[in-house]
């Protein structure tokens, strides 16, 4: 069974939240609000150029 979790930084009621379970090398990512739901799966590559991606801000509003 995977562990899923969320950011420390999403709060509980949150309506913008995705959760993510790694996977072997990868991750899969689901809704957090539809915990049943589908889940889409990343292999090591793509899901470390997101990582990387986001950590350098990219993603940030501006």
């Amino acid at each position: 069974m995977q562990e899923w979790r969320k950011s420390k930084r999403s709060s509980a009621s949150g309506p913008d939240c995705v959760e993510i379970a790694l996977a072997g090398s990868g991750a899969a990512v689901r809704d957090s609000k539809n915990r049943g739901g589908a889940a889409l799966g990343f292999g090591a590559t793509p899901w470390s150029r997101f990582v990387g991606w986001a950590k350098r801000g990219a993603c940030d509003e501006r």
